[in-house]
């Protein structure tokens, strides 16, 4: 198997990981905000597999693509973390307020009620004992090695 058919199979994982996360949110598990940051780098992935089909620079992209795999990872394993009281997560892990500058404080308090809180430091679902984000960081993990194999197949273009 060639770097850039490896690359395609990472990006493709990141792929089935967001669309795991985008099925659970439409199943009512409502992501917080530690559960949206690990998107990111699952969507910079997908970003960078397609690049190296279309361009076929496959190492130094399967190395930025590596490097957003573990990103993704080390945000699960923090999330993991959160969830476990090891450390303390975000004082703030719940929906945004926009404009809260131009509110008045009965407009604020009426849209903080109607916002829904997800709190990070409670597990919404587990499988096998091992909540959404140990999941995450295991698959991000799996990716980040399948990218390494990548980088190291791939050609030494760009």
């Amino acid at each position: 198997m060639n770097g850039q058919q490896l690359s395609f199979y990472a990006g493709a994982g990141s792929a089935a990981l967001l669309i795991a996360a985008l099925g659970f949110q439409a199943a009512g598990y409502m992501p917080c905000e530690l559960c949206i940051l690990q998107r990111w780098p699952h969507v910079a992935a997908m970003v960078l597999a397609a690049l190296v089909w279309l361009t076929g620079w496959t190492r130094s992209l399967a190395i930025l693509g590596m490097i957003a795999a573990g990103a993704a990872m080390g945000l699960a394993i923090f999330h993991m973390g959160v969830e476990m009281t090891w450390w303390p997560g975000p004082a703030h892990c719940s929906g945004s307020v926009s404009s809260i500058a131009r509110m008045s404080a009965s407009d604020l308090m009426a849209k903080l009620q109607e916002t829904p809180v997800t709190r990070c430091d409670e597990v919404a679902w587990r499988f096998l004992g091992v909540s959404m984000a140990g999941w995450n960081a295991i698959w991000s993990a799996v990716l980040a090695v399948i990218w390494a194999l990548a980088a190291r197949k791939g050609n030494k273009a760009a």
